[in-house]
């Protein structure tokens, strides 16, 4: 399989389900996708060349729309508008159809104590709060997407406290 029919897999799936709810009519549903498009596609047209994301790459920029309605629902939520709040809950649910499963918080204190663990086998001395940044990001890589920054750095925090 090449690396361009590999690389519109999730692309090519959001498409097929846009489609698939225009012939539904579902509003809500249709109206998610489209923005999500249009964010994936600016994301490849953003820098000086153009180019195909990979699934990877879509999955970040899936994973930034759906912060961008859980941000957006706060906001809605502390000015009195239940309404506008629920819409974005309800945009969000829809993003998440596309992103992988999330660690549970021990799945997550399990990994952040492995790395631990083989950051002080190969050191000799456990990782203090000076080397918080470095458990982080080989938390972040063996966790991939199925964990978000922020609750990676809180529990490494917790670990490392």
């Amino acid at each position: 399989m090449s690396a361009q029919a590999d690389a519109g897999g999730l692309k090519a799936q959001i498409r097929a389900d846009l489609t698939a709810a225009m012939k539904a009519r579902d509003t809500l549903t249709t109206g998610t996708l489209r923005m999500a498009l249009a964010a994936i596609i600016d994301a490849e047209v953003a820098g000086e060349v153009a180019k195909e994301l990979t699934d990877l790459e879509v999955t970040a920029v899936i994973t930034k729309e759906v912060k961008k309605r859980h941000e957006a629902m706060g906001i809605y939520r502390s000015a009195g508008r239940d309404e506008l709040a629920d819409k974005e809950s309800a945009e969000a649910e829809v993003l998440q159809r596309y992103l992988p499963q999330q660690l549970s918080d021990d799945d997550l204190a399990a990994l952040v104590a492995g790395v631990v663990s083989s950051m002080t086998q190969s050191s000799g001395e456990a990782p203090g709060m000076k080397q918080m940044g470095a458990v982080i990001k080989a938390v972040k890589a063996k966790a991939g997407a199925q964990a978000d920054g922020a609750r990676v750095a809180a529990a490494v925090k917790a670990a490392l406290a």
